[in-house]
């Protein structure tokens, strides 16, 4: 199979629905393309995780899941990622479609298959858009409040319409940057990625100092056992740990949702997508190691177990690691983390939202590109609505009901990267004879990848069942975690069958169809 370019060109008229644009059905969306490279690809990619935030929000329930193996729980929950990452590179190879894992697992599996993990990626980015906006007017006020010395301006964060009406400002200011294109996006993104991974540096080196100077109580002398994942002390607390390692890597993929943007769409996203990964995971494994060092993993004061820290560890850590006026640093790029996260994490979901509707999975009107800035613009419009909605009916209806919204985030997550991963095994299958690098990156490592996310899946169906994970509440003794996650997922099918009646030319697998190649000719 020859990947045609169907992208419009300068002067061409951009439509609601481009036209078809290759011979298996994948079509053009109109979006501004060659406005990306690798580096800004992969900032892209970093952004959309907020290392920062998640190392400040993860820190404390891993340490307090399996202690001393925090860094081997990270290279653990790294692993599947990185499977699935190279399933991501064969298959955008092969189809560099924005739509990502709609369009590959549609190719792979047909229309009810695809449409459904498109949807899992779509809930799954507005659970975490208003997660984000929530973390980051929280910083906001708590940054105030440090930088003012003023403890009223701090507690307005706990005031319920001021958290919400700035939320929302958040929600809307990404909105409109997101809403400009990919050009506005990346310049943002190029000063808070490097705020970000510039004082996580600084924080690595300072504290690495302080813990080697033998003054501290609680620190740690580093140990090599720390990277073994068998030394932890029960595979429950093993499999806890995995679930929040894994929501640490989230949101690399946009590398490739940007792949109809990007120069060399074929082999840029990729890469991009696994630079990003190295990044993370050599970020990751730092910050924990020497955070452990100095703080150890005691259940009081600055340690790590500390639960009354747990949410947020850098908050507590600012300032005996980097001092007064340097720890504010630390909590200006928690804020720049959450911030950034918001403004690209319009990215993925306006894209599927673009493809599915591109594809007549979707309403026609959300395929729509703004004539200037070459943008999904009512996909990411419909997007920032979505999201604002959602978290302010969410806050409004209880604080528990929000708290269990986002751990339900984790079954989307591996809901929709394990069908891709699956998918590209299947969608490769005639050519694993090809070569040994066709077996192993195209079946073997995308199949286990999806294997250990669909094992995950699972565990964490079951733990959800107990009322006792998330916020404790149930419904009719069911736990409200397990009910939101299967909920959304159900609301996803109703929705299908709905479009269905809409749309049947795509359910007969008649827009896109469901070819393997037996060729793949590359850039």
């Amino acid at each position: 199979m020859v990947q045609v370019d169907p992208r419009p060109q300068a002067g061409d008229t951009v439509t609601s629905v481009a036209a078809t644009g290759s011979a298996d059905g994948t079509r053009g969306k109109g979006l501004s393309g060659n406005s990306v490279g690798l580096l800004g690809s992969a900032v892209i990619g970093i952004s959309t995780v907020a290392p920062v935030y998640c190392l400040t929000s993860t820190l404390g329930p891993t340490v307090g899941e399996v202690g001393v193996q925090m860094p081997a729980v990270f290279l653990a929950g790294f692993l599947p990622m990185l499977l699935v990452a190279f399933a991501y590179r064969e298959l955008n190879k092969a189809v560099p479609d924005c739509g990502t894992s709609f369009t590959w697992t549609v190719k792979a599996f047909g229309p009810r298959v695809g449409w459904m993990c498109g949807w899992g990626l779509v809930i799954a980015t507005i659970i975490v858009l208003s997660n984000l906006a929530g973390v980051a007017t929280s910083f906001f006020y708590l940054l105030l409040g440090e930088l003012t010395g003023s403890q009223v301006i701090a507690d307005l964060d706990g005031n319920r319409a001021a958290h919400v009406l700035t939320c929302l400002a958040f929600i809307a200011v990404a909105t409109a940057i997101s809403y400009r294109g990919m050009t506005a996006t990346k310049g943002v993104q190029y000063t808070l990625v490097g705020l970000q991974l510039a004082v996580l540096a600084v924080f690595v080196v300072m504290a690495v100092a302080k813990a080697q100077s033998g003054d501290l109580a609680g620190s740690l002398h580093f140990s090599w056992t720390w990277l073994d994942p068998f030394a932890v002390r029960s595979f429950s607390a093993f499999t806890a740990g995995l679930s929040l390692s894994i929501f640490m890597f989230w949101g690399w993929d946009t590398c490739l949702t940007v792949n109809e943007e990007t120069t060399g769409s074929a082999k840029t996203p990729g890469r991009a997508a696994l630079l990003a990964m190295l990044v993370l995971i050599g970020s990751y494994l730092l910050t924990a190691v020497a955070s452990q060092m100095f703080s150890g993993v005691g259940h009081k004061g600055t340690g790590l177990g500390n639960p009354d820290t747990a949410d947020n560890v850098f908050a507590a850590l600012a300032n005996p690691v980097m001092g007064t006026v340097l720890g504010v640093l630390l909590f200006v790029a928690v804020l720049a983390s959450a911030a950034a996260s918001l403004q690209t994490t319009f990215i993925p979901v306006a894209r599927t939202v673009l493809a599915m509707s591109t594809y007549e999975a979707l309403p026609a009107s959300f395929a729509k590109i703004h004539p200037r800035f070459r943008s999904p613009g009512r996909a990411t419009i419909a997007a920032g609505v979505a999201t604002g909605v959602f978290y302010a009916v969410m806050s409004i209806l209880s604080e528990n009901v929000l708290i269990d919204t986002i751990y339900a985030l984790g079954l989307m997550i591996c809901f929709y990267y394990s069908i891709t991963a699956f998918a590209c095994a299947w969608f490769f299958r005639r050519e694993l004879r090809n070569s040994a690098r066709d077996l192993l990156f195209k079946g073997v490592f995308p199949f286990l990848g999806g294997l250990l996310l669909a094992a995950v899946f699972g565990k964490t169906l079951t733990d959800m069942w107990n009322p006792a994970y998330g916020s404790g509440s149930s419904v009719f003794g069911v736990g409200s975690v397990f009910v939101i996650g299967v909920g959304l997922l159900l609301l996803g099918v109703a929705i299908m069958l709905i479009m269905r009646r809409r749309s049947p030319a795509f359910f007969r697998g008649e827009v896109l169809t469901r070819a393997t190649p037996a060729l793949v000719v590359e850039e």
